[in-house]
């Protein structure tokens, strides 16, 4: 090796040291970059004939940069429901903008929250992608069908009653009243409650919700028509108007909405019911009438509503009863919910973002999948802390979390860098006394060459 060729030497590796000490700098400086991979810089020899003849002493160094993306860091824990991690090979997928969701990046910094438009996106900008569930909580068939995740996406969500049941005891010593009609299985329906001829023995009210999120009151009244028989009549006690005056169930009065008797054993148990007119057949031990409100749509905006009133299990006694007790309501429970607002959101271990509302309900709207590759080493980082693929990474494989090797994801929790600074602290005093050492070549070197030029004079 030449004097030239010494001193060039040592300019290569002062060229190498400098880039180490970048690596080292990006590194300390990111020591708290949510998802950050450590940077490595990592040195080679350079020989000036690839030959079998090759001098080594003539060999110099390059420095290449890369990155440990597939080491995993600590979770953090927080308090924010769109913060994520994953606990496993995944990538979240993000795109750059709203504007175009099909040129898409991949990075672990699940720090998101919602922007003025309520899509999420992390401290880079990167707006996170997902697939929308439709009614039946599916995910699309094509997986590459993913959306910008809206957090705020729905405003609010009723949910009309579907089901109903109510705890009552009839008391059994009541008298028959004498102005009731018969209730029998066959015959002329009857409305004498509804239309005011006859004083219900026990009467009560419950609420149902509609499609809306309206409250409508139903009025459950009874009559003793005989031993261990009572009639019953179902009236919507709203307004008039609401109702499909052309499709009552009894023309007389409107507002009757369903009627029948009710049969009780000897043991004051639930023996048997009917419903406008026709026996009750047990549905898993439950006798349950269906309860038809014919809502008009132009006046009310609502489409027909149908009830199921559970009466309680046949010859139990967890429904209606006939006890020699006062007559009373204990209690009753119907599905459904008034209007509510969203309250927030939450994410559970396989990606689903589940919407919460001020009413107790919850919808799940999305689903966020998962990226994985053959080499993640070989992606390829750009800014923002996220990376996209190159030849040697290989094409993403999207995948449901816990699926294919995806790993799950962590609400409430964020990844932490990787890097460790006592270890970042050793290379820069390793790469500061490698990088005099280098320099001590050049100027060895110049000197050498100063002493030649003297020998020349």
């Amino acid at each position: 090796m030449s004097l030239y060729g010494a001193m060039m030497t040592g300019v290569a590796g002062l060229s190498a040291y400098s880039n180490a000490l970048s690596v080292a700098s990006a590194n300390i400086a990111n020591v708290n970059t949510v998802g950050y991979k450590t940077a490595t810089s990592d040195f080679n020899t350079l020989l000036a004939s690839a030959g079998a003849s090759g001098n080594a002493g003539s060999a110099t160094v390059v420095s290449n940069t890369g990155q440990n993306v597939a080491d995993q860091g600590l979770m953090q824990a927080t308090t924010s429901s769109t913060d994520m991690a994953v606990s496993g090979n995944g990538f979240f997928v993000v795109a750059g903008s709203t504007a175009d969701t099909t040129s898409r990046e991949y990075t672990r910094a699940g720090n998101f929250t919602p922007d003025a438009n309520g899509y999420l996106k992390n401290s880079a900008g990167l707006y996170l992608l997902g697939w929308q569930l439709d009614a039946n909580g599916n995910v699309p068939s094509d997986r590459n069908d993913m959306t910008l995740i809206n957090a705020s996406s729905l405003t609010g969500k009723a949910e009309a009653t579907t089901t109903a049941s109510a705890q009552i005891n009839l008391q059994s010593s009541t008298a028959v009243n004498s102005g009731a009609a018969t209730y029998s299985v066959t015959g002329t329906p009857p409305s004498d409650v509804a239309s005011g001829s006859v004083t219900p023995d026990f009467q009560r009210t419950i609420n149902v919700y509609d499609s809306q999120g309206g409250q409508q009151p139903l009025q459950l009244s009874y009559v003793k028509t005989g031993a261990n028989t009572w009639s019953y009549e179902v009236s919507y006690q709203g307004a008039a108007t609401n109702l499909d005056s052309t499709a009552p169930l009894v023309p007389a009065t409107p507002s009757l909405v369903q009627y029948g008797t009710v049969t009780f054993n000897s043991d004051g148990t639930l023996a048997s019911a009917t419903s406008d007119g026709s026996p009750v057949t047990p549905t898993d031990g439950k006798l349950n009438v269906n309860i038809s409100i014919p809502w008009d749509p132009t006046t009310s905006g609502l489409q027909p509503q149908t009830v199921a009133l559970n009466f309680g299990t046949q010859n139990g006694s967890d429904g209606m009863t006939q006890f020699d007790n006062a007559s009373n309501m204990a209690g009753s429970q119907v599905n459904g919910a008034l209007f509510g607002s969203l309250a927030g959101v939450s994410v559970d271990k396989n990606g689903i973002i589940t919407a919460q509302f001020t009413n107790g309900l919850s919808q799940k709207v999305y689903k966020i999948p998962l990226a994985t590759f053959a080499n993640v080493d070989g992606l390829t980082q750009v800014s923002g802390n996220a990376f996209t693929t190159s030849t040697q990474s290989g094409s993403p494989t999207i995948n449901e979390a816990n699926l294919g090797g995806a790993g799950e994801i962590e609400s409430k929790n964020l990844e932490e860098s990787t890097v460790d600074l006592a270890t970042e602290f050793t290379d820069l005093i390793t790469t500061q006394r490698a990088y005099s050492a280098a320099s001590k070549i050049v100027t060895t070197a110049s000197t050498m060459l100063d002493e030649l030029l003297q020998m020349a004079r």
